[in-house]
């Protein structure tokens, strides 16, 4: 093993390593030795990551063995690395988010009793996170997948004693479980029919793929194969209809919602669908299909952030919105976008999470928007930065999000495929969808009237099933300013600024949040920064049209100042701040005027109930059916109880020719010799 190979091998390592320590030695270590331990190791894979980008950028790639596990039928299981501009960006990204998190969290979780616990979790699911994205064959990206979705089973429920809590990461398994069943399957038949699951040897198939169908049914291979692995990216970057368990997954603490749905698990997914566009652009149906999911989650999951009270939840469906707008990239062939764009959300969206939990901890622990108000005053730092990261989500021009979403409105704009029309309304609507539910939060708690210390009836008693779900202590512990009937601000109290481990990491998130988006689109978008790692096929020109009209990323921004999408992102402000600090009284009456449609929306198109209604209820049933006939009639009545019957029946049977008495003995020899006579006399 050559010693670039063990730089490799240690950035997955090293949080392994913090994550064994914290977890089985943490009552040893105590609370200072497991966060150190932590934040070293995932500090360690960050300065690693550092070294193999500038590797790579010097053109020094990696796809190779490290270890030979087993042979199956020809089959080879192995664990190997592909270091390539698409792994390094990923690793990047994956390190430094998570370092801040990881530093984050020391203020955040500073009294919980499980400390040491949730560090251990976090680093695990960084090595998870890293295994994922530098594998180089199908069984690793599996093993990686798993983890990822195990580890982030662990964190939701971080607070066990919680009902609400054991709910939102059953249902997080359960919704994963079902993407999983389509993503092996589309592993099996890569295995079946390519004889390999090595990614660099699968790719050299693809076009002998293409030409086969699946025996009995006539299907094209190439297309199942594309849509059971698409079905996988469905359950883990929560797409329509698998997107369920990502809101409930708030319960959870923030440095968790920051992990999971910024810059990890949930853009596994893309990751996925981006590094086998070999595959996929050899299917039109399969882009067809990831075209027309994407724009529907872009668009209806954007609606319901408008109508939801609890900060964290904002953002999480802001989340949801915003990997529709990366899975519609991926559609129209722009995986390049569609990678950039989950670069540049990875640090806003961890911004904004981070910015949540930091106005939570100023709160006192209340996540109810409509207790807040005018905190600018007193929480600078926060403000800023999440002023900051609200920019950047929608899209506005210098800010990072601005390049990536822009490109791909563009992207989708120039695409002839099937769906395309339908997804560019989504995608476009979805902008003034987003700048609205953005600065309604914003509004809502940084301006306005200070609304903290005297609660209103509706937010304190009558406010939906969610707020209900909120109202805990995010710690899961009594702190000096409130029992657990209390939460929130006493009356009189006044918020404060987060301590400066809290703060810290989001100026550090606020500054790519801004910035990286002008200096990496060149490189990253219109040059070759993944030339060789990201195909597209001839006829799939849209990023080659965007590539010809780029004159730069300050031109681009100064075009964008006139374009559609920025006249639809400043009329979602301007409307934001009329309905929440100009006339406030106005948003109860639009939302009793059209109750139906906010009804809809509160229960979240009723997907929820649905699921309730048709899958568990006929899980339940069949449960049911199998314990009552299965269990109780068959197996216990028949099986068991009706064997014990027979032998006990047979038995008493038994008992009558067994009395004592020598004359009945008689009796029975004398009728059982009369009946074997004639027995023979008829036979003769």
């Amino acid at each position: 093993m050559t010693g670039m190979q063990k730089l490799y091998l240690l950035v997955p390592l090293a949080p392994l390593f913090g994550a064994i320590m914290a977890g089985l030695f943490g009552k040893i270590i105590g609370r200072r030795g497991a966060h150190t331990v932590t934040i070293a190791g995932v500090a360690t894979a960050f300065v690693l990551s550092v070294l193999i980008f500038q590797d790579v950028q010097a053109g020094n790639t990696f796809n190779g063995t490290l270890y030979h596990w087993a042979s199956s039928g020809g089959l080879d299981l192995e664990v190997g690395f592909m270091i390539d501009s698409l792994t390094v960006m990923m690793m990047l990204v994956v390190t430094f988010v998570s370092l801040m998190v990881h530093i984050y969290t020391i203020g955040y979780m500073a009294e919980d009793p499980g400390y040491q616990r949730f560090f251990s979790y976090i680093s695990l699911f960084t090595f998870s996170m890293l295994m994922l994205v530098m594998s180089n064959n199908f069984l690793q990206l599996f093993f990686g997948w798993e983890a990822v979705g195990l580890v982030s089973y662990l964190l939701i429920g971080f607070w066990y004693t919680r009902p609400t809590a054991i709910f939102a990461n059953l249902k997080a398994f359960l919704v994963n479980r079902v993407g999983d069943f389509g993503f092996l399957l589309g592993i099996g038949l890569i295995a079946a029919f390519a004889g390999t699951l090595n990614y660099t040897e699968v790719f050299a198939k693809a076009g002998e793929l293409a030409g086969m169908t699946i025996p009995e049914t006539g299907w094209p291979l190439i297309t199942a194969i594309c849509i059971g692995l698409f079905i996988g990216a469905m359950g883990k970057s929560a797409q329509v209809p698998l997107h369920v368990w990502l809101p409930d997954s708030m319960e959870g603490p923030t440095p968790i919602s920051a992990l999971i749905h910024a810059a990890t698990m949930v853009t596994a997914g893309i990751f996925m669908v981006a590094r086998m566009s070999p595959l996929f652009e050899l299917s039109e149906t399969a882009l067809s299909f990831v075209l027309i999911i994407g724009a529907t989650t872009a668009l209806f999951m954007g609606f319901l952030g408008i109508v939801q009270h609890d900060i964290k939840r904002v953002v999480a469906y802001s989340t949801l919105s915003q990997l529709g707008y990366m899975t519609v990239a991926l559609g129209v062939s722009a995986y390049s976008a569609a990678v950039f764009h989950l670069m540049t959300h990875a640090f806003f969206k961890a911004l904004l999470f981070l910015g949540a939990g930091s106005v939570i901890i100023g709160m006192h622990h209340d996540q109810d928007m409509r207790n807040m108000g005018g905190l600018w005053k007193y929480m600078p730092v926060t403000w800023i930065t999440s002023l900051l990261g609200s920019l950047a989500l929608i899209g506005f021009p210098f800010f990072s999000g601005f390049y990536s979403k822009d490109t791909i409105i563009e992207a989708v704009q120039l695409s002839e495929l099937y769906g395309s029309g339908y997804a560019y309304f989504c995608v476009i609507a979805g902008v003034f969808v987003t700048a609205f539910y953005s600065f309604r939060m914003y509004f809502l708690v940084f301006h306005g009237e200070e609304r903290f210390g005297k609660a209103h009836e509706e937010a304190v008693h009558g406010h939906d099933a969610h707020a209900d779900e909120h109202a805990h202590d995010e710690h899961g512990h009594d702190d000096e300013h409130h029992d657990e009937h209390h939460h929130g601000l006493a009356p009189g109290q006044k918020p404060h600024e987060s301590p400066w481990v809290v703060t810290v990491p989001l100026v550090l998130l606020a500054v790519p949040s801004v910035l990286i988006g002008y200096f990496s689109i060149d490189k990253m978008l219109f040059g070759d920064f993944f030339k060789g790692v990201i195909h597209f096929a001839e006829h799939h020109h849209a990023m080659a049209e965007l590539g010809e009209e780029f004159h730069g990323p300050a031109a681009m921004a100064l075009h964008g100042l006139t374009s559609l999408p920025f006249i639809l992102a400043t009329s979602g402000v301007v409307l934001a701040g009329l309905l929440y600090l100009v006339v406030p009284s106005v948003p109860p009456v639009i939302a009793r005027v059209f109750s139906p449609i906010h009804r809809l929306l509160e229960n979240k198109y009723y997907f929820d109930k649905i699921n309730e209604a048709v899958f568990a209820a006929g899980a339940r049933l069949v449960g049911r059916l199998l314990w009552k006939v299965g269990d109780q009639t068959i197996i216990d009545g028949i099986a068991v109880n009706g064997s014990a019957k027979a032998v006990g029946l047979i038995a008493q049977l038994s008992r009558l020719f067994q009395s004592g008495h020598i004359y009945q003995y008689a009796f029975s020899m004398i009728i059982g010799v009369f009946l074997l006579l004639a027995f023979w006399v008829n036979r003769g």
